[in-house]
């Protein structure tokens, strides 16, 4: 972390408690200031609803995406529609250290098949704490209802892995409302959600989902892994 932050997170998030996502957002940016937030984007559904009210607040914020190279063309894609949508945003892909043949050479091929925790500790952990040392927080679009390890997430939360502090807006939205208010705004969404993709990785790593089944599920899938590790 670039500085030390002095924040008491229980009274922050007191103050927080009965505020909407755009009160936190712009307590985020008062709090922090524009130079010392970044938010990291994974593109997914939440993502677009999070970049969509950034953009009210702060049209030039800092976002950050990173970019394992295992991605679906449909996500790449993505990018290039919030790209144009969203002009005034500082909009970093952040790379890997290791390209993918680079990776293979050194560990082997498929990594991702027999050390997942290893690919994603190259492709995402090493990239995003590397990044993130440059800011005193960053935003994330985690939500309460997404799974179990995130039902006690809180608006600010102390970011042990990374040495920062976590702002999540969007912990009290339902899956349902993430929707309706892209339909209603007309966002750009990553077209694998129409095809029971509710939540979208690597290409390697991510399946679709059944009807009734978790909506992280198809993540890791046929492995006892959950999380990337990004979000502890």
């Amino acid at each position: 972390m670039s500085q030390s932050v002095d924040l008491n997170l229980q009274e922050a998030n007191e103050r927080l408690e009965k505020k909407d996502s755009l009160d936190v957002i712009k307590w985020a940016y008062n709090t922090f200031g524009e130079e010392e937030l970044v938010y990291a984007c994974s593109m997914g559904a939440e993502g677009m609803v999070l970049l969509d009210l950034i953009s009210k607040v702060k049209p030039d914020a800092s976002i950050v995406f990173l970019d394992t190279d295992f991605h679906f063309k449909e996500t790449y894609e993505l990018i290039d529609k919030v790209k144009e949508r969203y002009p005034s945003f500082n909009l970093k892909l952040v790379k890997p250290a290791l390209t993918p043949d680079e990776q293979a050479k050194v560990h082997g091929d498929r990594l991702w098949e027999r050390k997942p925790d290893l690919c994603c500790q190259i492709r995402k952990l090493q990239p995003l704490e590397k990044e993130l040392s440059n800011y005193k927080a960053w935003m994330s679009g985690l939500r309460r209802e997404q799974s179990p390890t995130r039902k006690n997430t809180q608006f600010v939360n102390e970011d042990k892995r990374f040495q920062s502090i976590k702002i999540c807006p969007l912990i009290h939205w339902t899956n349902e409302e993430i929707w309706m208010y892209i339909k209603l705004h007309k966002l750009p969404y990553n077209e694998l959600h129409d095809k029971n993709y509710p939540s979208i990785g690597c290409e390697h790593c991510t399946l679709p989902v059944k009807e009734g089944e978790d909506e992280r599920s198809g993540r890791w899938a046929n492995t006892t892994k959950t999380e990337c590790g990004l979000h502890q």
